[in-house]
């Protein structure tokens, strides 16, 4: 890889790192520490992530007006921000608009990570994009169980944590990312797709699989959420469910050998790997909901990753795939915004039905929703056979 792209990557290692230092205990330190429901945690973290929607949109803006370089800082001085106001005023209400401010600064370094890494190595092509993803996961590997540890001393200084490594990103930036040559016309971002939609068949495709793609994010924000509070209920101590996210992370690292096979054999039908993905991501959810030890939260982590790990690919490739020339940003960007959206509702739509119904009830309504992910799946490419059969009929003599 060009030494650009091994410094964006190092780059993306310490944000995740930083971020793990918050993101998997937001829930357990609302809930446990500012003694807030489930259902206002939800709220927050909703808040959170409508931001990072906002951040997101803004960040492509920036990346074509301003450039790479200038459009990342601006969101790790925007989070620095909110994170130092974290470290002095981290109770109740300062909490939800520092952690919202947190979400838009953090929506704007991501998309312009991914910008500059598509342009820094451009003949990389999926390599660049799957170097940012590998070291996206090997921050979340090694990320919560560093949080699990200093907040076994003390929750309270996670804040000051994710504080420092993100000085570090801003010196890795500030002194890394200046000299990058990168032309921001060579990517495109959802605000500058304006052209008429022509073809509606792909377009429908993609929204029937998109829904899906929503279901599966709604219910696996769970595990950030109301299944942590779960799990320490359960007596499962902060630094155990830490390092459920560090073998999340290590085994999306470390587990592709393992899948490759099946991958190979299914290299050209995408429908059956989403399929598998996402039965055997609901099979996760079933264990969980028998879980009563770290033991099997630590198989349905286990489980819960290999599902993950076919669905989370496929869905970015048919998206590509289903865009008519010149479209790809703006099909890209729908699909980050619908798993957002997933992330966004989850945590309100959990966090309501444990406290009206008990954590039991909520897995097995949320693992029923499920159901309706492979539904989609199955039927997603229906709108193309209907459009391939009309455009046959249409061309007999």
């Amino acid at each position: 890889m060009p030494r650009s792209v091994w410094l964006l990557v190092i780059g993306m290692f310490v944000n995740t790192v930083g971020n793990s230092f918050i993101w998997p205990l937001n829930t357990i330190y609302m809930h446990d520490h500012l003694g807030k429901s489930l259902s206002v945690a939800g709220l927050v973290l909703m808040a959170n992530s409508a931001a990072g929607i906002v951040g997101n949109m803004l960040g492509g803006f920036l990346f074509d007006r301003i450039g790479g370089y200038r459009s990342v800082l601006s969101g790790i001085l925007i989070s620095l921000v909110a994170l130092v106001g974290l470290v002095f005023y981290h109770g109740w209400p300062h909490y939800v608009w520092l952690l919202a401010l947190l979400g838009f600064g953090g929506g704007i370094v991501f998309p312009s990570m991914y910008a500059m890494v598509g342009t820094a190595w451009p003949e990389g092509g999926r390599k660049a994009f799957n170097s940012i993803y590998l070291a996206n996961n090997a921050g979340v590997a090694i990320g919560p169980a560093l949080a699990g540890f200093v907040a076994s001393y003390n929750i309270d200084y996670i804040f000051l944590a994710n504080t420092v490594m993100y000085v570090l990103f801003l010196l890795i930036a500030a002194f890394a990312y200046r000299g990058f040559k990168i032309d921001p016309a060579t990517h495109t971002s959802v605000i500058k797709e304006k052209r008429t939609i022509r073809e509606k068949a792909p377009l429908y495709s993609l929204t029937i699989m998109l829904s899906g793609f929503f279901l599966t994010w709604l219910v696996y924000s769970q595990w950030t959420t109301t299944l942590s509070t779960h799990a320490i209920d359960l007596g499962i101590s902060l630094g155990e469910y830490s390092l459920l996210w560090t073998i999340n992370g290590a085994l999306i690292v470390l587990g592709q050998p393992l899948i490759r096979p099946v991958i190979k054999r299914f290299e050209d039908r995408l429908k059956i790997q989403m399929l598998i993905g996402i039965v055997i991501f609901t099979s996760s959810f079933v264990v969980v909901g028998f879980a009563e030890s770290f033991a099997m939260f630590v198989t349905s982590m286990v489980i819960l990753t290999f599902g993950e790990m076919f669905v989370w690919p496929v869905i970015p490739t048919i998206a590509n795939s289903l865009a008519p020339p010149g479209r790809e940003g703006f099909y890209q960007g729908i699909v980050n915004s619908v798993s957002t959206g997933g992330r966004m509702v989850g945590p309100v739509v959990g966090g309501v039905l444990v406290d009206l119904y008990g954590t039991q009830v909520m897995l097995i309504i949320l693992t029923s929703i499920l159901s309706f992910a492979i539904l989609t799946s199955l039927l997603y490419d229906v709108p193309l056979k209907r459009e391939a059969v009309r455009q046959s009929a249409a061309h007999r003599p």
